[in-house]
């Protein structure tokens, strides 16, 4: 049976203290039962974690532990409890990173469309790719389309909504998306481009699924979901259904309390990355360094690399850093991130004095080199 490996930041005093917490963790994630009262035989061999490697790390140690592709029954969401289930409620253990088996390979086939599909569908073969979103709620729905319609005007490859626009009486969600739609395909027809609208599908009671589904129906060339709200698997479905096929982009609200835990939670690179690969996810949005949120750089960098560097087979899921970015910051965002991005710019278009068209082609140029 293959087996697979989460890399564990494990608080402790020493090493006999860090193997035992180790092996909690081990037995923690999988049996959940006295380990004296293990079965022999087949449950201890296979199904029981096991403590691969204990080394001493950067004021903790660093624990790997591998888990049978048993343990998880070929369901995505019992990888995830697998993966940090119970233990992510003790303190001081933090996951860090993961690594792929044939099963998890089987079951998460990742991102339908990924960074390459993305690129494809907005006709950009090289070169970062630029997002905004429509804003603030409480817009009426003809605003919220002029302001997509302006954004693609000025060559804006994607418009999304903001993930607080929902279904709210001033804008309704099915009002919006016809309208946006619209008024994205209007400013292309005077362009030529190739924008893209993205609605915010993300809603209770089931409708996520079915507001994707309305989404696809009337002609989006995306759809964004919020998975710490809807549920990850929402978008692992999605990413599945033959009778889906967009690219799904997601966005981080109610979920920064599984990484700013310190010495709890995840790695953001595991949490934004490889977890959202594992999805199906085809762009992550994630706050940016130096905007408004206070991830690092080397966080945001954490995420863009899991999201992009080879996981097996999956598809790379393209990093959208957003949150207080500008203009100004593109050439700085470039020697950072390089050309596999999609740069996430809203507010400091809107706030631009002369005006969101103009300011929209300023950020094109500045981004690709181009007017």
């Amino acid at each position: 049976m293959d087996r697979f490996s989460v890399r564990y930041r494990i608080e402790a005093a020493d090493e006999a203290e860090a193997r035992a917490r180790a092996l909690d963790v081990a037995l923690e994630q999988t049996l959940e039962i006295p380990r004296d009262a293990v079965p022999k035989g087949y449950v201890e061999d296979v199904m029981l974690g096991r403590l691969e490697e204990l080394a001493a790390g950067e004021g903790a140690f660093v624990a790997d532990i591998s888990y049978s592709d048993d343990d998880i029954g070929g369901d995505f969401l019992q990888l995830l409890n697998v993966v940090f289930g119970n233990s992510s409620i003790k303190p001081g253990i933090k996951a860090l990173s993961l690594s792929l088996s044939d099963g998890i390979a089987t079951i998460c086939p990742g991102p339908r469309f990924g960074a390459e599909g993305l690129r494809r569908q907005a006709g950009i073969a090289a070169g970062p790719l630029i997002m905004s979103a429509i804003k603030p709620v409480g817009l009426p729905t003809g605003d919220l389309a002029r302001l997509a319609h302006d954004f693609a005007l000025g060559g804006m490859h994607y418009v999304k909504d903001d993930h607080g626009l929902a279904s709210q009486k001033t804008s309704p969600f099915a009002e919006r998306l016809a309208a946006c739609i619209d008024a994205v395909g209007e400013a292309n027809a005077k362009t030529g481009g190739q924008c893209r609208f993205v609605p915010n599908v993300t809603a209770s009671g089931g409708r996520s699924y079915d507001n994707a589904m309305k989404a696809k129906e009337a002609g989006a060339g995306a759809v964004m979901l919020a998975p710490a709200l809807a549920g990850m698997d929402i978008a692992y479905q999605l990413s599945r259904d033959p009778d889906f096929n967009l690219p799904i982009v997601t966005h981080p609200a109610f979920g920064g309390a599984n990484v700013v835990g310190g010495h709890c939670g995840f790695l953001h690179g595991l949490y934004y990355g490889q977890i959202s690969r594992l999805m199906g996810a085809d762009a992550v949005v994630f706050p940016n360094f130096g905007g408004r949120f206070g991830f690092t750089r080397d966080e945001c960098l954490s995420i863009a690399r899991a999201g992009l560097d080879p996981f097996g087979a999956l598809g790379r899921t393209l990093p959208a850093p957003g949150g207080g970015m500008s203009i100004d910051k593109v050439e700085a965002m470039k020697s950072v991130y390089g050309d596999d991005i999609m740069y996430l710019v809203g507010g400091a278009l809107l706030r631009a004095p002369e005006g969101v068209v103009s300011a929209t082609r300023r950020l094109v140029e500045k981004t690709l080199g181009t007017t």
